[in-house]
């Protein structure tokens, strides 16, 4: 009877679970630190509503008091990295921690929790776009902002990239006012999805370097041209190559013809990211190499399907995986299907 009344208030989050694992606790200081590691997920357990007052910024969310917690945290989270969890006081917190580390997860759990972490100073935000961090191969922080669909902001060394930001894609709005302004503006193509005249302007200061190809350039007045096969030096550790992004299907050439649009590989400090932009599985992805992230898009009739994406991903072989433009595509089955080729791929908001 004890064990019973035990699990039923694990559910709600009142008392500790049963079959608990071991975990850690850590204080905010250490806490802190961990959150700028790449092999680090914060995950925020918290209910929708706490979390959406304000989180440690990049923290993903699931609610631990919810039935399904769980099967939630083994289909997001990844075993082969620290989980940092936090609450309002930590004692929910220690509860998720506990309930994880029983399913193989390795936690930590911040003592005194979101409370704790403000008193100490420490920043929160109301961002709720899911953020991943990477270091390059001097230690360099790179923080990867999924935004919405193909808009992707990225931190880097001081530096705000913005990637094809749009301001309104369905029901999702992006405030793009509360983001600093972007030192480079990247738009592979002229698709509203992708090339969106407000969200340039709003991004855009007088420094900043609008790169794109000669279409979106016609249409937007002015900006720096690139076409497949060009490369620029953006910063003495920053270098773009503008890579070839087209349909091959019969009926869909007209989407994206060969020539006209741009992908892009990015590399900061050495690491090398691959922005496909609107593309299908082509040859010309097998010439692309040494790639650390790749974000690749998958929707047909407009990209590629998610047989066609793992293809790609096979060719190109990143280390990390995002697929991305999505839309009502289920991409569920990609990591299954690219399990056995070494390839992270991870499921974001960018439907």
């Amino acid at each position: 009877m004890k064990k019973i009344i035990t699990c039923l208030l694990a559910s709600l989050g009142l008392t500790t679970a049963c079959g608990q694992g071991d975990y850690e606790n850590v204080d905010v200081k250490a806490f802190a630190a961990m959150t700028e590691e790449p092999d680090v997920v914060v995950l925020d357990v918290r209910t929708a509503e706490e979390f959406a007052e304000g989180h440690i910024d990049g923290a993903m969310h699931i609610d631990q008091g919810k039935g399904d917690f769980v099967e939630k945290a083994k289909a997001t989270l990844d075993k082969g990295k620290t989980i940092a969890v936090y609450c309002r006081s930590g004692r929910r917190s220690a509860n998720a921690a506990g309930r994880l580390s029983a399913e193989g997860f390795k936690c930590v759990n911040l003592k005194g929790g979101i409370m704790a972490w403000k008193e100490a100073g420490q920043p929160v935000t109301n961002d709720t776009y899911e953020v991943d961090v990477f270091k390059t191969k001097s230690g360099k922080t790179v923080k990867l902002h999924a935004l919405v669909h193909a808009s992707i902001r990225i931190e880097f060394d001081g530096k705000e990239i913005e990637i094809d930001p749009v301001t309104k894609l369905g029901n999702r709005v992006i405030n793009y006012g509360t983001m600093p302004k972007a030192d480079f503006l990247l738009v592979t193509h002229e698709h509203g999805d992708h090339f969106d005249k407000a969200a340039i302007n709003t991004l855009s200061a007088a420094t900043t370097r609008f790169i794109t190809n000669a279409r979106c350039a016609e249409m937007f007045g002015s900006g720096e041209v690139m076409g497949n096969g060009d490369m620029l030096t953006l910063a003495g550790n920053m270098t773009l190559e503008a890579v070839p992004a087209y349909n091959t299907t019969e009926g869909h050439l007209q989407f994206h013809p060969k020539g006209r649009d741009n992908g892009y590989i990015l590399t900061l400090d050495g690491l090398r990211i691959y922005i496909a932009g609107d593309t299908e599985d082509i040859p010309e992805m097998a010439d692309i190499k040494d790639i650390d992230i790749a974000f690749m898009p998958c929707n047909q009739p407009y990209t590629m399907t998610p047989d066609q994406l793992v293809n790609a991903a096979k060719m190109v072989k990143p280390k990390v995986l995002f697929p991305y433009h999505y839309g009502k595509t289920d991409v569920s089955t990609i990591p299954q299907l690219l399990k056995n080729d070494g390839i992270d791929v991870r499921i974001r908001h960018y439907e």
